[in-house]
């Protein structure tokens, strides 16, 4: 079923949803930092001392819809250049936005981004430093877990990675505005009479979670910069020691 185009489509369309809920399950984890160090180090550990076959099998269910996404996009997007091989001399794109013009191109940088995240806070090899990173506080029995609340603290207060982790968010916001519609339409459920409401929701799903990602790193900068204040000011302090 999958070696023919209806079939890349129906796939795109099902990894696509999983990758769409999994967007704001994160989001929604990631914003507990906003309610303490205790809060988020305790949200982080709780995820890591799953049971192995259920974290490893989660970790590894998304890294294949994030392949397949990837490639039946880019599958799909040959099979149309093959079958056009040479453009319109006039090319009618009135309703075609930005966002769908450019889904392959946002789509490869997020692809790049999502590498650089696991480098940069789950795999830590780009800073190894974090590792050294310990605390008591969140752990359910005083021992010493990771403090993922520091660690973040550390790794936005470093002015590029937070502008790219934004710009990354802003791709992800127009990739979804698009996707999340595409996928009622690929499954052939999407129809003309709430067309434009699924659109509307879309679009304000995808700000939802550009804001929901954005927020701690420009909030990060904001106090590194003295703008305003969010985070704990001792903590926030001991964090500047690390690159």
């Amino acid at each position: 079923m999958f070696s023919t185009s209806l079939g890349k489509k129906y796939l795109m369309a099902l990894t696509g949803i999983v990758l769409i809920g999994f967007v704001f399950v994160h989001m929604a984890g990631n914003l507990q930092i906003l309610a303490g160090q205790e809060q988020i180090n305790k949200y982080a550990h709780d995820l890591q001392s799953l049971p192995w076959f259920v974290l490893w099998g989660s970790r590894i269910f998304l890294l294949a819809c994030v392949i397949l996404h990837a490639w039946t996009a880019f599958a799909l997007v040959s099979e149309n250049r093959k079958a056009r091989p040479r453009p319109n001399e006039v090319e009618v794109t009135k309703k075609a936005g930005w966002s769908s013009l450019y889904m392959g191109l946002t789509g490869t940088i997020l692809l790049s981004f999502i590498v650089f995240h696991l480098l940069h806070f789950t795999i830590r090899l780009i800073f190894p430093e974090y590792n050294e990173l310990k605390t008591t506080v969140g752990s359910p029995d005083d021992s010493e877990i990771q403090d993922v609340y520091k660690m973040v603290l550390a790794g936005f207060r470093l002015e590029g990675v937070s502008v790219f982790y934004v710009v990354s968010m802003f791709l992800l916001c127009r990739h979804l505005s698009h996707g999340v519609s595409s996928v009622f339409q690929s499954l052939g459920i999407r129809s003309e009479s709430w067309r434009g409401r699924l659109e509307v929701a879309s679009e304000a799903y995808a700000w939802l979670v550009f804001i929901g990602f954005s927020i701690v790193p420009v909030a990060v900068l904001a106090q590194e910069s003295g703008i305003f204040s969010l985070f704990d000011a001792a903590v926030f302090s001991s964090a500047s020691l690390l690159p």
